[in-house]
This record gives structure tokens, C-alpha cells and sequence, in this order.
């Protein structure tokens, strides 16, 4: 939980108690488990005769289908449109098979560089939905904390939980169910990653007592609370070269590295933890693919954990906690097959990620909507866990357990209170999970 915001399937935070992967069934007879195993599976398998405009052609027909067969309902039915290239997209194709005005919805925050109430009003008139928008203020968030978190089985450190629960809540108010753009990054390298995958080589040849001097040079910048700012991008990148390549992508999504979880844990605890990296269920991943390459390797192992543990996880209890089914176009399984068969050149070219979608959706969006940078589902959690935050962050971090290091708590919050680090992700992790043992 502690390298990955979640605890990646099949464990759980229970002893004993696991999840059933994504795809599976199980057989239960007589008081016993008697079969357990995949009923779908998706493999990567090239198709290196086609086009990459008749793959372009063929994505049109497949995400047009995809959609048109979830507005099936009986219903009311609307798409939750943020203003980014995969909510737009879902909205445009939502629109395009119904004869009445879709309803679109979003939500904005008054902290412009996480706002993207313009974006989605852009998009909404230019297909002509019926759009609302919700403002999510720091006043109402803490009263989603107390809201969300006693309903979770188990800790979840995605703060993005929050405003797509507020986003649920405000969408249930009109319909029942709503079509999302999920799956999009997974199927087609579309986080920022996926450029710092490109040089990942040239950095990780760099000797390491270097790398530790550029480390140590990059806590120097100055701590910026904006939505994936400069400072954070360089950090992170930085991060996760402590380990080997196949655990890069997820150190530069997480929190804890291993050096920090074991100055976090107590000396007791720490010494009777048998994987301290918590990394061996990548190296599983990347074994086991069924990949052509490297690349391939790594869009499964998004796959296997980010998508199904993390987003779909957060997409799932945030909107069924307030009765609201959401449907992911993306994840047709026929669109997943065709695009597993896409070379990466496709996908992405150069710096340009989710090229194929960009490309399919020229003509049929506003270009500087295809084109924007990527903004993710966040929310100003920096500045908020010093003010609005912050009394019940630190009763939380500062609580007596059994587990932790008072003093390095105490360190990693001072740093980030006093602006002198960036530390909402290992915060808000702490908080999460604390708080979660407080509350059982």
C-alpha cells in the first residue's frame, strides 16, 4: 500500500483474505474453493500489415460502436466530460448516436491550474450538450473525507476519489448513468511517463553517486503547489531510478521508495517484513505478459495494476456509493483487442501520446482541446493540506500507532508545511491509511 497508493490484487489489506483478479471466475462448493482461472484474457499480438489510417478508420467505427451500445438504458443517462481528449472524445460519440442533447458534467475548482470548467464548457457547446458544472471547494472536501473514507474496505490513497465522488454525487442528481473516458491512458501510453520512458535510458547510464547529486540538487527547487508542476516532474522523474527498469513506471507513480519506508517503519516492524520493496508483484507482471516488447511489457503491467486497482477501483466505489453506474466505452474489449495489435508508433510518436486518438479526433473536436496538456483528475491537495487540511492531517500523522516513526512523520510534514517540500503524496498516504486504522 505503501509503494502504491493501493494494495494491488490479488492481496488485500487483510491477512487472508484476496481479491478475485479482473477476468476471473471462481467456483465455490461444499465450504471449498475448487476452481479459480481467467475467462478472458488480452494479448498483444502485432499487426504489422496495416495502415495507420485505416487503423485510425477502424479505431472511429469501434469507439462509435462502443459507445452507441452503452447509451442503451432505460434510464436517464449522461457522460461526465472534463474538458480533456478522452471525456471529450465519449462525449462526442455519445452525442453523435442520440437524437436529444446528451447531458454532460463537471466539476471546477477555484484553483485555476486545476480548473477545467473553461474546457469542458468549450466542448459541451461545441457538440451541443446540455453541460453543468459543480464547484468543489475546500469546505466541502473535508466534509467528503469524513463522508467517503469510513465506507472504504480498505485504505485507498488516490485523493482524485474525492472529486469523482462529488462528481458522482452532483451527476446522480440527474441521471443514473454515465459514460466515463477511462481506460484511454492504459490502451494507448497517454501519461506523462510515457515521455519520461523515453529517457529512461539515457538517464538510468548515468554513474550513481551522479544521480545522487542531481537527487539531492532537485529537493533545491523551490516546492510549487500547482497541478503537476515543473519541481514535482523532476522529481518524480529522479525518483525512480533507486531500482531496477521494470519498477521505474510505478515509483514514478507512487509514494513510499524503500529507503523512505524503512527510515517510516519502526526498527521491530520493519525487521519482520518479508518483501520491504513491496516491488516483487512487478517483476510477476512483466514475466508473465504475453508482449512483444518492452513497450507492450509495460502498457500490461498498466493493465494488470494502475487501471484495474487504481482508477477503476476509485471510478467504481465513488459513483455506486451514490447509486450511479458508470460505463467505460474505452474498455470495449473489442476496442482493447484491435489496439493491443497497434505498433507503438502509433500510440505514441515522439513526445505526442494517444497519437492514433488525436489524430481520429481532429475535425470532430476543437484542436486546442486534442492538443492541451494533460491535467489529470486532481485537486489542490498541496495547499490544502496547509490550511483547510491541515488540523485534521495532523491528528491524524501525529496519532500514537504501532507501526511508525513519529519523528520522520513529523520530518515529512514540517517539510511540506513549511513549503520547503513537496510531500502530498506521502501525506495524503499516511492520512489515508492512519486514518483507516483509527476508524476499525
Amino acid at each position: 500500500y505503501l509503494t502504491f497508493d493501493y494494495v494491488p490484487a490479488p492481496n488485500s489489506i487483510y491477512k487472508g483474505i484476496f481479491k478475485l483478479e479482473p477476468a476471473h471466475y471462481l467456483k465455490y462448493q461444499e465450504g471449498k474453493i475448487t476452481e479459480k482461472a481467467a475467462y478472458w484474457s488480452h494479448k498483444f499480438e502485432l499487426n504489422t500489415r496495416i495502415s495507420f489510417e485505416e487503423a485510425k478508420n477502424k479505431l472511429d467505427d469501434l469507439l462509435n460502436k462502443a459507445t452507441s451500445d452503452r447509451l442503451m438504458s432505460d434510464v436517464p443517462l449522461g457522460v461526465f466530460l472534463s474538458g480533456g481528449l478522452d471525456s471529450s472524445a465519449i462525449a462526442y460519440y455519445a452525442q453523435k448516436n442520440s437524437s436529444n442533447k446528451i447531458k454532460t458534467f463537471s466539476i471546477g475548482f477555484e484553483d485555476k491550474s486545476y480548473d477545467e470548467q473553461d474546457y469542458a464548457l468549450q466542448v459541451a457547446n461545441h457538440l451541443g450538450t446540455e453541460h453543468q458544472v459543480s464547484v468543489l471547494t475546500p469546505a466541502k472536501t473535508v466534509d467528503l473525507i469524513q463522508e467517503i473514507f469510513p465506507l472504504l474496505d480498505e485504505p485507498f490513497a488516490d485523493a482524485s476519489i474525492i472529486p469523482t465522488y462529488y462528481l458522482s454525487k452532483f451527476t446522480r442528481q440527474k441521471v443514473t448513468v454515465a459514460l466515463g473516458g477511462d481506460g484511454s491512458d492504459e490502451l494507448m501510453a497517454g501519461y506523462p511517463t510515457f515521455i519520461s520512458e523515453r529517457f529512461k535510458n539515457a538517464v538510468a547510464g548515468i554513474p550513481k553517486p551522479l544521480l545522487s547529486l542531481l537527487n539531492r540538487l532537485a529537493l533545491l527547487l523551490p516546492a510549487s503547489d500547482k497541478n503537476i508542476s515543473f519541481d514535482f516532474k523532476v522529481k518524480q522523474f529522479l525518483r525512480g531510478f533507486v531500482s531496477n527498469p521494470n519498477h521505474i513506471h510505478q515509483l514514478w507513480l507512487g509514494s513510499f521508495l524503500p529507503d523512505e519506508k524503512k527510515r517510516l517503519f519502526k526498527t521491530d516492524v520493519w525487521n519482520q517484513l518479508t518483501d520491504k520493496s513491496g516491488l516483487g508483484i512487478i517483476d510477476h507482471h512483466f514475466n508473465t505478459a504475453s508482449a512483444v516488447d518492452n513497450f507492450s511489457q509495460i502498457l500490461n503491467y498498466y493493465y494488470q495494476t494502475y487501471l484495474p486497482d487504481d482508477i477503476l477501483f476509485k471510478v467504481d466505489r465513488a459513483s455506486m456509493y451514490n447509486s450511479l453506474e458508470v460505463r467505460a466505452p474505452f474498455l470495449d474489449t473489442r476496442v482493447v483487442e484491435f489496439l493491443n495489435t497497434l505498433p507503438r508508433n502509433f500510440k505514441q510518436r515522439g513526445n505526442e501520446l494517444k497519437y492514433i486518438l488525436k489524430k481520429n479526433m481532429e475535425g470532430k473536436l476543437p484542436h486546442n482541446i486534442i492538443y492541451r496538456s494533460k491535467k489529470g483528475f486532481g485537486i489542490p491537495l498541496s495547499d490544502w493540506i496547509r490550511k483547510d487540511l491541515k488540523s485534521s492531517i495532523q491528528d491524524v500523522l501525529l496519532s500514537k500507532d504501532d507501526y511508525f516513526n513519529k519523528a520522520t512523520i513529523e520530518k515529512i510534514l514540517q517539510e511540506h508545511l513549511s513549503k520547503k517540500q513537496n510531500h502530498r503524496k506521502l501525506i495524503w498516504n499516511l492520512f489515508v491509511l492512519k486514518g483507516y486504522i483509527l476508524n476499525r
